[in-house]
């Protein structure tokens, strides 16, 4: 009978240690996933019927049953802590009071997008006047969210926030959609006979292109969002100035409302993005939002798209953005369904790397899902 090697036999178990912890490792990683999951649907951390479902299933793919009894326990440690960690991350998160960018003044549509995305969360938010001003503060570390505008379903994307979006250090870890309802509204004593100048952010004029149509002789001033051109016009009190706002706006600032629902489209909404610095892991992540660029010859837009395609994946939005000092040449921003932890997604990202001459993931983010 050959004698055992006490320290050869422990070096065996060196190594399997090593692949042991590689492994916990994994798990670990894994588990906060869940941990992100079921924070954001509010769910519990403890299953115990997933538990015992675990535990008799790794105890299941023993060959050797005598240490099924050994294994359970084990797996039962292991699913104690992993629950603790669960545990640990989600009181941290919920103690946690984020300092929250928001542009415009209260009583503006992002004002609203972010009250209904951060809701049961503690935040402290900070309004911003100008897009950049939202954006940098988040380059910076200032602010640990920032929620911008990002398209509308009647005028399309708000081409100055993809442009940041590219020139700033961040990243999309969210979306929230919201309702648009435009009304025209003035001080006490103001109506329609009496308006000459309407303020509005230019999104706000443009979605109420058919009521101008019936007024053409009402100026229309762009100004810097909905509810600043409320408040403008709150703190003139004249009855010749009007704002196109939200109705939030008008009883924040004590305006009346002169013409109600007056955006040309009624289902008319704004999609808003979430801005962190850095990248978030989201278990339930379903969409992409990428910048590419391709080379200017025939057909390579075509050849990037088509991955999307031949692998499955549903191509949610395309706008271009010119490249500065490169004529007739553009940025492409894109969303896309998937998730990149999914190795079909992985392997489809590849592809457009190769076939693009830039290329930058914005974010991988859970979908808005409307609830009607």
């Amino acid at each position: 009978m050959q004698e055992l090697d006490l320290e050869k036999i422990r070096q065996e178990i060196d190594k399997v240690d090593q692949q042991l912890a590689d492994v916990l490792e994994s798990r670990l990683h894994l588990v906060m996933q869940v941990a992100a999951y079921k924070k954001s649907k509010g769910l519990p951390v403890k299953d115990k019927n997933r538990e015992a479902k675990v535990i008799e299933k790794v105890a299941g793919f023993l060959e050797n049953k005598e240490y099924s009894v050994a294994v359970k326990n084990i797996m039962r440690g292991i699913i104690d802590q992993a629950c603790l960690l669960e545990e640990t991350a989600l009181s941290e998160a919920n103690d946690k009071t984020y300092e929250v960018a928001c542009f415009g003044p209260a009583g503006s549509f992002t004002h609203q997008a972010l009250e209904e995305y951060f809701h049961g969360r503690r935040y402290n938010r900070h309004h911003f006047q100008t897009f950049e001003e939202v954006i940098s503060s988040i380059s910076d570390g200032t602010m640990d969210y920032a929620v911008l505008p990002i398209e509308n379903s009647s005028t399309g994307g708000i081409t100055e926030v993809y442009d940041l979006l590219r020139q700033y250090d961040c990243s999309i870890v969210g979306e929230q959609c919201v309702k648009i309802e435009q009304n025209l509204l003035g001080c006490e004593g103001a109506s329609l006979g009496t308006i000459k100048t309407v303020y509005s952010h230019p999104q706000g004029l443009k979605q109420c292109a058919d009521f101008f149509h019936d007024y053409p002789d009402i100026e229309q001033v762009p100004y810097f969002s909905t509810s600043k051109s409320a408040e403008e016009v709150a703190e003139k009190q004249d009855v010749s100035l009007g704002a196109i706002a939200g109705k939030q706006a008008a009883e924040l600032y004590n305006l009346k409302v002169i013409a109600p629902a007056i955006n040309s489209n009624s289902n008319n909404y704004t999609r808003f993005v979430i801005i962190a610095k850095k990248p978030e892991i989201v278990a339930n992540a379903n969409k992409i939002t990428l910048i590419v660029a391709v080379k200017h010859e025939t057909g390579s837009l075509y050849k990037m798209l088509a991955s999307f395609y031949h692998m499955g994946l549903n191509m949610l939005n395309l706008e271009s953005r010119p490249i500065v000092g490169k004529t007739w040449e553009y940025f492409f921003y894109i969303d896309v369904t998937g998730n990149l932890a999914d190795p079909l997604v992985i392997d489809v990202m590849e592809e457009i790397k190769s076939k693009s001459t830039y290329c930058k993931v914005l974010g991988n983010y859970r979908a808005y899902e409307r609830k009607e």
